[in-house]
């Protein structure tokens, strides 16, 4: 499913979240109301910042789940979703026992309470430091010489360019702290949002996708130094008494980029240390936190020495992202990140002064801001790209790609208006830069994907693993190898991250050893350097050796035949209604087979013509399949044959009658008089075994099925054991 395909029921989602917001708002006035009576104490602040998140939880998913039915990140959605309920528009609006109303405007650097803007800048650290760790370093240095190329040309072409137009339109210095800070700013990427277009494009391995991944990381770690060496500069520049000492400001840049560099290399030494040390607490969940708390650690000492916080948590990020235990701790963060990232966009919305956004002065600075700032990106990577063998196509789609701002440029802004570098009005042209950058640049990056034609003018052999495959014969017994085969790594010391995509992959690590695969319906196929091949080889068929062997001890302690003979003796008892899977139309009153085969041809039929099955010919060869691993001929003159396929929307199930008896080779060897066949879909099979067992429990009775085989009548069929069923269940 790409972001243009949302199901209806992603509306219904937005609706029902909306309308919790509402509700969460209103039944909270009780307590505002007991809390509002003992004045403004900590208890009363503390009880409206829960309701506060609660809010911007509910907020943040409503326009984020709208905005990405329409194609675009849900980013976009959470930073309206701030404005709209924030200080300068909704928030503000008195509302019972709140005068102020739920998000008063604070005066200050920020317009919002310091403790939501606390949450907020946990969660900038927290995004940072996932950044770091999703960094893949060997293909940025697999790639770094045209990545670093590509992504210092778009990066430096952006920050003249930004600068420029702000230094103009201002009518400031090009080297005055608002053009140097929003110059930065504007070098920012965004890896998350085209690594999403590409993925979705399945082109994130060819060669324009592994280049803006590769330079949009260069640009992100460009923003965030500059950041550093901006704060230094215009400390410095504010400090002195009008004029610039540049030999002040040329050691406060080799400073800010020795300590980051610095503490890199050291991260980097020392990262295998640091992940035995976090693997010493045996818990993945204990040793994810712990690495979340040397981040917030590195974090304050990174500020405490005159770096912003967010260069410290990317430090520890990056450097446990050599580790093997990187995979696991980004598995951990998830719900973090899923509870704080929205929080995030949805307070830096809540900073934008909307009066002020939308004056004239503030559009156009923000619109041609934005412009020169995307220009420069395009021409600044694209040229370069072009000389380093792509052609016209690819160098646009490389260009494109690295326009999208998202969290670095936004951890910028809020810097900036923190420390009272940015005001309301260059707040505003920032957040414009965001939109704009976001709302064009991921359409169009998706349009240059979908045109034809190569993005190179050579051919272009892709770097990477070699393909190890094993072929299995269907989806269950890829399942038993996967879950066998992880088992197996596990014991082995390696580290698996699971990623759920179109298909599902797991990252496996363990120190430098690393490789990933891809479990298919039907295959499971490896991607290793060749040195992991044997290896991997040696791992599956220990792994199918281990299958084998239990496979051989379940026969030896079950009897199927034996089984099959109870189930058919054994009632359902649990409450279950039939008629949402049966009706008249699906009752054979004489079925004309006489083998197996032919009579769930017959009964597939029957569902065709009752509108309950889709593809015919997928739902008889999964159900002959099933049949094929143990006949589901049960005794009494029973068969009940089930398959789980593709071929159905909705579990149906149909009768038939074999007036004259066939074989349906049943475990007691009788004749066949009664045959139900039950589907349902694979994906979403519902309460199929509840299903099968209570039509077992109705037939089971000798007088029910004699009862049966005297009808003549489909109605009359349908009614008695549907009251059969309910008989069964009073009982």
């Amino acid at each position: 499913m790409n972001l243009y395909e949302i199901p209806a029921c992603r509306s219904r989602t937005v609706k029902r979240l909306c309308l919790g917001s509402v509700y969460l708002l209103g039944s909270s006035w009780p307590l505002i109301a007991s809390t509002g009576e003992h004045g403004a104490g900590l208890t009363h602040e503390m009880t409206v910042l829960a309701l506060q998140l609660g809010i911007i939880i509910f907020a943040a998913r409503a326009f984020g789940s709208l905005f990405r039915r329409i194609g675009l990140p849900s980013l976009v959605g959470e930073l309206v979703a701030g404005v709209l309920i924030g200080p300068y528009l909704l928030g503000s609006v008195p509302v019972p026992f709140l005068s102020d109303g739920l998000f008063p405007l604070v005066l200050g650097a920020v317009p919002v309470t310091t403790e939501l803007y606390g949450f907020a800048t946990i969660a900038a650290i927290i995004m940072l430091f996932t950044t770091g760790l999703e960094t893949d370093l060997a293909m940025f240095l697999r790639f770094s010489v045209k990545g670093s190329v590509i992504g210092v040309g778009g990066a430096l072409l952006a920050f003249g360019l930004g600068a420029g137009v702000i230094s103009v339109g201002m009518g400031v210095g090009i080297g005055a702290p608002q053009s140097i800070f929003l110059g930065v700013l504007s070098m920012a990427a965004s890896v998350g949002i085209p690594a999403r277009i590409l993925s979705e494009a399945r082109r994130i391995d060819s060669p324009e996708g592994v280049t803006i991944i590769s330079s949009a990381v260069v640009q992100d770690v460009l923003a965030i130094v500059g950041l550093a060496v901006a704060l230094g500069v215009i400390a410095a520049t504010e400090s002195g008494t009008g004029g610039v000492d540049w030999s002040e400001v040329a050691g406060i840049f080799f400073l800010a980029v020795g300590v980051w560099l610095g503490f890199t290399a050291l991260g980097l030494i020392f990262a295998r240390r640091i992940g035995e040390f976090l693997k010493g607490f045996k818990s993945a969940t204990v040793f994810s936190v712990l690495a979340l708390g040397l981040s917030l650690l590195l974090a304050g000492v990174f500020e405490m020495s005159g770096l912003a916080m967010i260069i410290g948590a990317y430090v520890m990020g990056l450097t446990l992202s050599k580790t093997d235990i990187a995979y696991v701790i980004q598995e951990n963060m998830e719900p973090l990140s899923a509870f704080f990232v929205p929080i995030f966009f949805t307070v830096m919305g809540m900073l934008v002064n909307v009066r002020i956004l939308f004056s004239w002065q503030v559009l156009l600075l923000g619109i041609a801001f934005a412009v020169a700032s995307n220009l420069g990106k395009v021409v600044g990577s694209g040229g370069p790209a072009l000389l380093l063998g792509f052609n016209k196509l690819g160098a646009l789609r490389i260009g494109s790609g690295l326009i999208p701002r998202g969290e670095v440029a936004l951890i910028i802004a809020g810097i900036g208006v923190s420390g009272g570098i940015l005001d309301e009005r260059l707040f505003g042209v920032a957040v414009i830069l965001v939109l704009l950058s976001t709302i064009g640049g991921s359409p169009n990056l998706k349009r240059l994907l979908e045109r034809e034609g190569a993005g190179t003018r050579q051919q272009f052999i892709a770097p990477g693993g070699m393909l190890t495959r094993f072929e299995f014969p269907n989806e269950n017994m890829t399942e038993l190898v996967e879950t066998a085969v992880l088992k197996e790594f596990r014991s082995e010391g390696f580290f698996a991250h699971r990623i759920e995509l179109e298909e599902t992959v797991y990252r496996m690590r363990k120190e430098e050893v690393f490789f990933s695969f891809t479990v298919y319906p039907d295959r499971i196929v490896f991607s290793s350097d060749p040195n992991s091949i044997g290896f991997i080889k040696t791992v599956v068929y220990e792994a199918l050796l281990d299958l084998h062997r239990t496979v051989e001890e379940l026969k030896s302690v079950t009897k199927p035949t034996e089984m099959g003979r109870e189930i058919s003796l054994e009632s359902g008892h649990a409450q279950f209604s039939l008629a949402r899977y049966f009706d008249p139309r699906c009752v054979k009153m004489r079925l004309s087979g006489s083998t197996k085969e032919a009579v769930i041809e017959e009964l597939v039929d029957t569902l065709c013509e009752a509108g309950r099955i889709e593809d015919r010919e997928r739902v008889v060869a999964d159900t002959l399949e099933r049949e094929r691993v143990l006949s589901t001929g049960m005794q009494h003159g029973i068969a009940v044959p089930h398959a789980k396929t593709e071929g159905v929307s909705r579990m149906s199930f149909a009768i038939g009658f074999a007036r004259d008896g066939m074989d349906f080779e049943s475990v007691d060897g009788e004749p066949t008089y009664i045959v139900v066949l039950i589907v349902s879909p694979k994906s979403n099979p519902g309460p199929h075994l509840q299903l099968l067992s209570t039509i077992s429990g109705v037939l089971k009775d000798e007088e029910c099925r004699w009862a049966l085989l005297s009808m003549i009548d489909e109605h009359k069929v349908v009614s008695y054991i549907q009251e059969e069923a309910l008989k069964k269940h009073a009982r």
